[in-house]
């Protein structure tokens, strides 16, 4: 089984702003079913089409498996299903040994950007750059579905 352990932050705007940053990535993702057990999501990243079920997260850590799928079935299913959206822009951020991700969001939850970082272990020990701010792991409003039900700027 595939698990996932991350901790996610919001990040300080000015000092991202000033931050040399590669190209970014798009990203627009859908949710085709949220259970207490986990969701279901299609995504689109850049040319690249992806199906993602996530488990109910303990601790930081939780049951994750991703798979490929041709980028017009994922197309055809947000045309289909025309699920609750999130689109944004990912920059994938190398820093002190480890990857950070940071989603600069759009549309209706314009104004937020996120930074994630994946551990080995929910204690593991790491540096934070200058540009990561609040912790918010534990505040269900930021999970990637939640912000497509209840967008950022409803707050």
């Amino acid at each position: 089984m595939a698990f996932e352990t991350e901790r996610k932050f919001l990040v300080v705007r000015d000092l991202w702003e000033r931050e040399v940053k590669p190209e970014g990535i798009p990203v627009s993702q859908g949710y085709i079913a949220e259970t207490g057990a986990g969701t279901v999501r299609i995504r689109i990243k850049g040319s690249q089409g992806f199906i993602t079920v996530k488990g109910r997260t303990s601790g930081i850590t939780r049951p994750e498996f991703e798979y490929p799928i041709p980028l017009n079935d994922v197309q055809e299913m947000m045309r289909i299903l025309d699920p609750p959206k999130v689109s944004k822009t990912r920059y994938v951020i190398p820093f002190a040994g480890k990857t950070w991700e940071v989603d600069v969001f759009e549309g209706l939850n314009e104004g937020l950007i996120l930074a994630e970082i994946e551990l080995q272990s929910e204690d593991e020990v790491f540096e934070r750059p200058e540009w990561i701010g609040e912790e918010v792991t534990a505040d269900p409003r930021y999970a990637n579905s939640e912000l497509a039900k209840r967008p950022y700027r409803s707050w």
